[in-house]
């Protein structure tokens, strides 16, 4: 494997985020279509999702997008301070989040809609951690799942 993908897993797994969080949203995203999916099944979409070079990119970006804003390391103090916010007319996180997204199709979008609309699980957690900031997380996260979920869907 790569070590893009080990990074981004470090990341990941650095930010609180674990393959496993990210697969119970595809599991929720895919069950109601697919009823012997697994979480293996879900596990293994995620890792698939990740080892695309476009993913990898929009992962360490977004990580580190949102710990330099924790640093107080951009140029742009009234940016900063938007993705410190989460700021709702803020959409570059969404943005990037969209680039994972199309590389699977108008599902994924749905998917990704709906999963930012609704915030389940890890996704939840990571919009509502005051502790750090999750502004591209949270999104990035959303879009791995919406994508390895339309990746399921496209399969089956």
């Amino acid at each position: 494997m790569s070590s893009l993908y080990h990074e981004c897993i470090e990341l990941l797994k650095n930010r609180n985020v674990s393959l496993y969080d990210i697969a119970e949203c595809v599991l929720l995203l895919q069950k109601p279509y697919y009823d012997d999916l697994t979480i293996e099944q879900c596990e293994e979409a995620v890792e698939s999702t990740i080892r695309k070079r476009e993913v990898q990119h929009a992962i360490i970006t977004g990580i580190n997008i949102d710990m330099a804003c924790e640093e107080k390391k951009f140029y742009s103090k009234s940016i900063e301070e938007k993705i410190l916010e989460d700021y709702s007319l803020y959409g570059v996180d969404e943005v990037l989040a969209y680039g994972i997204c199309n590389l699977y199709g108008s599902i994924a979008l749905t998917n990704f809609g709906y999963i930012d609309k609704t915030k389940p699980g890890i996704i939840g957690e990571l919009n509502n951690d005051k502790k750090q900031c999750n502004t591209f997380l949270d999104d990035i996260v959303g879009a791995i799942a919406a994508a390895a979920a339309s990746r399921l869907a496209h399969r089956k």
